[in-house]
């Protein structure tokens, strides 16, 4: 079985799209490897995301902020998807993908800015989770391999909506 490489979009890389790397490495389908990137990286990967990302059995040693100049190099992995899910990193001019992949924006309000007790911070960051499993679930769902680059672009971009 083909997997399929996942790249997620964030300014900071450090939470929504770290969640999103961890989530589609995980997947039950055994379709996708994520990956994660920003474009003004931060220092760190926020601690609630990266406690959410062990939980997953994602390995933490793995996750790190950097940028999304590492995935434009000729050495990169080839992605088959490039998803933004913060809404500056949508408007932002990217790197020329290699490969041609699907892109779209799915965006999720930062769970990072959420002011209040730990617990509404936490709910903040599942409900990012749970919105980014829905989709790529219904990715998944999708019968990727006799989808042609045009109807997968399409398909990418309507599971946004979802």
């Amino acid at each position: 079985m083909k997997k399929y490489n996942v790249l997620f979009l964030c300014t900071h890389n450090s939470a929504r799209s770290v969640l999103g790397e961890a989530l589609a490495t995980t997947h039950p389908s055994g379709k996708f490897v994520g990956f994660s990137a920003g474009s003004t990286p931060g220092t760190n990967v926020n601690p609630i995301a990266q406690e959410l990302a062990a939980e997953m059995g994602y390995p933490v040693d793995k996750l790190r902020s950097k940028s999304w100049d590492e995935f434009a190099q000729p050495d990169a992995p080839v992605m088959d998807f490039i998803i933004t899910v913060c809404d500056n990193a949508a408007g932002e001019a990217c790197p020329v993908w290699i490969g041609n992949p699907a892109t779209a924006h799915w965006g999720f309000p930062d769970p990072s800015q959420v002011q209040g007790s730990d617990d509404d911070k936490r709910r903040a960051f599942k409900d990012v989770m749970l919105g980014l499993k829905k989709r790529l679930q219904l990715l998944a769902d999708l019968p990727l391999e006799r989808l042609d680059s045009l109807s997968l672009q399409n398909e990418v971009r309507k599971i946004a909506k979802s």
